[in-house]
């Protein structure tokens, strides 16, 4: 396989691909996502058009499915396809018996193209790399593509690259379902997991429980808002449905023609709401209860009675003959053992099995199931709280609460899919603009899912090759429709492909990612999807140095467009001015918008600056920040920027945690003061706090200090920034020091109890 280099030179030669009038082509002429392992730019150009002979001897159903995948994506998406015969320049499709599953080659000519792979899946992958190039290189009002000459060899790190899509809170039309695969498939993602059952519904047909689609399959009304808002405002509104079995039958044969694997969920022993609703006889308490009609951790559950085993084991059968997945989730995650705890039956049970805790009564619970899956011929997947208790013998985990359980599991010898909420939950955020819709919390950029590896650094080497591979997931609380799914999902969800595809984080570069990404977000807008486009956002930067003025820059990821800004907060038009290098401010609000020819993409962001008496003044800094809450130095203390007032995760806000803060500012020359103001942020949940008291020292000679003011801080009622200002008489002085002490411990009752709180701290101001 290694030696096709030969072959490659050998046939560039005979199909004359080295014409002197050529030019050159780069790696940088390849926009393919995710990046090809290896790229050899050739010379010259192959012209792609209606002319061209689709050639392929092969006869499975699988090598079919390739063939006509690349005919009905070049008519709908280019507008012409293939011939199938004649004679004159082809596009081959070949198989190789001594290439290895999923590798490919592409091999593009001035005279023809050739993809060649050790299976049908490498065959697709390579089409897919193809119509890339195709799409890219498609000129202008033609049916034709010019895409240059090269050769690829490629195959994917990780056997595991997946997509999931919750439609239990939310439902999706089966047509968007189909473009949710395509686009999984066209970005070489191999698994798309669909979440079916959930507290909020139950989007499944199963024949042998028709109260399953009757009752559980509807809710009587959705929360308006964020689950965390006061008071809770509801639509009123009957919402649900489910899934037909010829539907998912539909879908499941849809994905398998694009080589993705659909792998069904249905949750359990928690999560299970819905079901209950419609059987209350599988609960432990038999009451009538209804679907749950806003978002989170409900303490209805199974109950692990032979009623209940027997329910979900004709449940599986009927999922098991519609998907013919290796792996069926079961969920597994968010149990409650509440219920357990006051049953009866299930402290009955828990004797005679020898359980020492509801944990072991879940393990117990999982491994009934695993069992029933293995008889089966199946395997069972599940989050990673099925670790409690002990896991199944062969359970697959997916590490979903950070990397911890999924290393625990590869350590015990157990496969492990990583999809942690740090890098891979795509209803986080993406955009700190306040125009961003309404997501669940977090924050989640783009090129923090790029820059995932999901192989911890805590394993050896035969550790880690139970680390399958990466998944992001598409939870829907606040995802009701297509066009917001779509939004959440891309550009994130083709980091995530290139974070199982490329692997090594020493091969991948965020701005040549950046670069490829920018053609493929044009043709997914062209085509009426709705993705994001927080790359073409402006995002600005005021540079600090004390030896000189303040500057500020604008730029954006794309590297791409024109931006324009104002300097009086107005939003920016095509008439704004241009900027072209660093500007020099004046305190009032800076706002700047990109431009593509066609008209603004991204967000139009504001900065406010305030050049207060300490700003781009000296600073030096006795303590040292949170290595992972530096802000941009000890300058950007005095940067006249605020942070955000939500969130102390940007780069405005500087941390501490476990020592008393101290830093020395020098005006240069005496100067009257009668303020003094700075900003806390205080969020318990996260183990930041505000602190407790701050002393101020004044000096008109360097150390020597004047009685200092101490301002005490009492613990704040709400969440966010703080701000706290000290008035004073006016105060001469050059120097002026200020010293911030946290609290000592995290009080009981709050999460971190007993440990060293963090605090933030954004802006000192001197007036």
């Amino acid at each position: 396989m290694r030696n096709t280099l030969l072959l490659f030179i050998s046939t560039l030669m005979l199909v004359g691909c080295t014409s002197e009038s050529s030019e050159p082509n780069t790696v940088q002429d390849f926009p393919i996502i995710p990046q090809p392992q290896s790229i050899a730019p050739g010379l010259g150009e192959f012209m792609l058009s209606p002319e061209i002979i689709l050639r392929s001897d092969l006869t499975s159903d699988s090598a079919r499915f390739v063939s006509d995948y690349l005919q009905t994506y070049l008519l709908e998406n280019l507008g012409f396809s293939l011939a199938r015969d004649g004679k004159g320049s082809a596009l081959r499709l070949e198989l190789a018996e001594n290439f290895e599953p999923s590798y490919y080659e592409l091999l593009i000519t001035q005279k023809g193209a050739l993809i060649k792979a050790g299976d049908e899946t490498g065959l697709f992958y390579g089409a897919q790399s193809f119509l890339q190039l195709a799409d890219h290189y498609q000129l202008d009002g033609e049916e034709s593509s010019a895409i240059p000459c090269g050769y690829i060899k490629d195959q994917p790190e990780f056997v595991y690259r997946g997509m999931h899509l919750d439609v239990a809170r939310h439902m999706f039309p089966v047509d968007f379902i189909k473009q949710y695969i395509d686009l999984l498939a066209h970005y070489k993602m191999n698994r798309f997991h669909w979440h079916l059952t959930e507290d909020q519904g139950w989007r499944i047909e199963i024949k042998q429980y028709p109260k399953l689609q009757e009752v559980a399959a509807y809710r009587p009304q959705t929360l308006i808002g964020h689950n965390s808002d006061q008071p809770q405002r509801f639509d009123g509104e009957r919402y649900g449905g489910f899934y037909t079995q010829e539907e998912v039958e539909e879908i499941v044969q849809y994905a398998k023609e694009r080589f993705v694997t659909v792998i069904p969920e249905i949750e359990m022993p928690g999560h299970s709401t819905a079901a209950i609703a419609a059987y209350p006889e599988l609960s432990c308490h038999g009451r009538q209860i209804q679907s749950a009609t806003k978002w989170g951790v409900f303490e209805d559950i199974y109950c692990p009675t032979e009623a209940t085993f027997t329910f979900l084991e004709n449940v599986l059968t009927e999922v098991m003959e519609l998907f013919p997945s290796e792996y069926i989730h079961i969920g597994g995650d968010e149990a409650p053992k509440k219920q357990w705890e006051e049953s009866a039956f299930c402290q009955r049970l828990m004797q005679e099995e020898g359980l020492a805790d509801e944990n072991e009564l879940q393990a117990y619970f999982i491994r009934r199931i695993e069992t029933f899956l293995n008889e089966h011929g199946r395997q069972l997947i599940g989050w990673d709280e099925i670790l409690e208790g002990g896991l199944a013998p062969n359970a697959t985990v997916m590490s979903w609460r950070g990397e911890q359980g999924g290393i625990e599991a590869a350590k015990a010898g157990h496969n492990v899919i990583m999809t942690p909420t740090s890098h891979c939950y795509l209803d986080y955020y993406q955009s700190r603009h306040p125009d961003e819709p309404l997501a669940i919390g977090g924050y989640l950029p783009l090129e923090k899912v790029f820059n995932y590896y999901p192989v911890p650094a805590e394993l050896d080497q035969e550790e880690a090759k139970h680390i399958l591979g990466v998944q992001g997931n598409l939870w829907t609380e606040y995802v009701s429709t297509p066009q917001k799914a779509e939004y959440m999902a891309y550009p994130r969800m083709m980091a995530l492909a290139e974070v199982g595809w490329t692997g090594n984080p020493k091969n991948k570069d965020f701005k040549n990612f950046v670069a490829r990404l920018r053609p493929q977000i044009d043709r997914l807008r062209a085509r009426g999807i709705n993705v994001a486009t927080t790359i073409y956002d402006a995002q600005p930067s005021v540079t600090t140095n004390a030896e000189a003025p303040l500057r500020l820059r604008w730029s954006n990821q794309a590297a791409a467009g024109t931006i324009r800004y104002t300097n009086n907060g107005n939003t920016p038009t095509r008439n704004s001015e241009i900027y072209e290098a660093p500007l020099p401010v004046r305190s009032g609000t800076y706002c700047a918008q990109t431009f593509l020819p066609e008209g603004p993409i991204g967000h139009s962001t504001c900065v406010t600056i305030d050049l207060h008496k300490g700003a781009n003044k000296p600073i030096v800094l006795n303590t040292k920040p949170h290595p992972s809450y530096p802000a941009g130095g000890p300058q950007s203390l005095l940067n006249g920027v605020q942070g955000q007032d939500d969130s102390y995760s940007t780069g405005e806000w500087m941390g501490f945690q476990g020592e008393a803060f101290s830093a020395v500012i020098d005006l240069k020359e005496l100067d009257t003061l009668q303020e003094i103001a700075m900003r806390f942020f205080h969020s318990p949940g996260s183990w930041v706090h505000a602190p407790t008291k701050v002393e101020i020292a004044f000096a008109k000679i360097e150390n020597e200090w004047s009685d200092s003011l101490s301002t005490s801080i009492p613990v704040p009622s709400a969440n966010g920034a703080l701000p706290i200002s000290r008035s004073m008489v006016p105060t001469e002085a050059r120097f002026v020091r200020v010293r911030i002490f946290p609290m000592d411990r995290i009080p009981p009752g709050l999460p971190g109890a007993g440990e060293p709180p963090f605090f933030f701290i954004d802006e000192i101001k001197l007036r």
